[in-house]
């Protein structure tokens, strides 16, 4: 193999421009041609790919989004769409590809390898963590990082008016955002899409330590548990006490990335490129128990995500 090419897909995750640094010098180190995928697979059918050198990456381990920029391409469903990414690479004698991104990312990964053969290497960059073969994805811990700035932050302001915070943060289906900053940021109430919860506990909760001279409390609120508005609006009839809402929104998304999610971008990116070197199979790159491991797309697809039920029992404890 002698020219590969790189793309980021999907939502963009703190980490990614570490994560193309690494396969643009992996790659150059190995006297392999590198190519850079500008708008992910919408980019790929339109062939909006460029040569990329080693000064295409400086200064960029520290920058939160993608310089290759990123878009959704619902097209790339279609079989015709495929195969007009797979003639763009084939045209620029492109013959293996690093994509990274979240579950959308790998589907289309998996297409571009059952349909047209195209070695392709799969490597989890999305703030979710909702990728269930791996431990953590590129971006989780430094999204985790920014809701704690905020809570810090939003923790003073509560305290000093007696009120109640509902932080919403990310997470459709993924409550790990949520519950890692709720135990990192000692939030006294952690909502996720995995656990059920009642309403009345909580207003009830929340007057009776009012009563016991705690005038202020944090709710942390997975995007996909639940009205963040309505649950305001029900805690504060309840429970007497005045709830404010903060929708977190893009913020989390963005920023310079963590130690953590550069040293997984590292050892993501390098494995990418030597696999693709040894001609191995399509893959998707992940993190068990701090080894990188790899596995097939196929087992990407059915892997069911396990929520960290005792860590939510530890929040819980911790939060009396």
């Amino acid at each position: 193999m002698k020219r590969i090419a790189v793309l980021t897909s999907g939502g963009d995750a703190p980490g990614m421009n570490a994560c193309i640094r690494a396969v643009v010098r992996t790659a150059l180190n190995n006297n392999l041609d590198i190519y850079g995928v500008e708008r992910g697979y919408a980019g790929l059918v339109k062939g909006e790919i460029t040569r990329l050198g080693s000064r295409s990456v400086s200064d960029m381990i520290h920058k939160g989004g993608t310089f290759l920029k990123t878009a959704r391409c619902p097209e790339f469903k279609d079989l015709e769409a495929q195969k007009q990414a797979a003639d763009a690479l084939s045209a620029f004698g492109i013959e293996g590809l690093v994509v990274i991104g979240g579950d959308g990312t790998f589907r289309g990964a998996k297409d571009l390898s059952d349909n047209f053969g195209i070695k392709v290497m799969g490597i989890p960059g999305t703030i979710d963590n909702d990728l269930a073969y791996t431990d953590y994805t590129v971006g989780f811990d430094t999204a985790v990082n920014t809701v704690l700035w905020a809570i810090s932050n939003l923790r003073d302001t509560m305290h000093s008016h007696d009120r109640v915070c509902l932080l919403e943060v990310m997470g459709r289906h993924c409550g790990d955002i949520a519950l890692y900053a709720g135990v990192a940021g000692g939030a006294e109430y952690v909502l996720v899409p995995e656990i059920p919860y009642d309403l009345d506990e909580i207003a009830s909760s929340i007057k009776k330590s009012y009563m016991r001279g705690k005038t202020s409390n944090m709710m942390i609120l997975a995007e996909g548990a639940g009205n963040r508005d309505e649950i305001a609006a029900y805690v504060q009839e309840k429970s007497g006490i005045n709830v404010k809402v903060t929708n977190f929104g893009y913020i989390q998304r963005g920023g310079s990335p963590s130690m953590v999610d550069r040293v997984y971008a590292a050892r993501f990116g390098y494995k990418a490129v030597e696999l693709l070197m040894n001609d191995s199979e399509s893959l998707a790159i992940g993190i068990k128990d701090n080894k990188v491991i790899t596995v097939p797309f196929d087992e990407v697809s059915k892997a069911h995500k396990n929520f960290d039920k005792k860590l939510y029992n530890i929040a819980q404890i911790l939060s009396l």
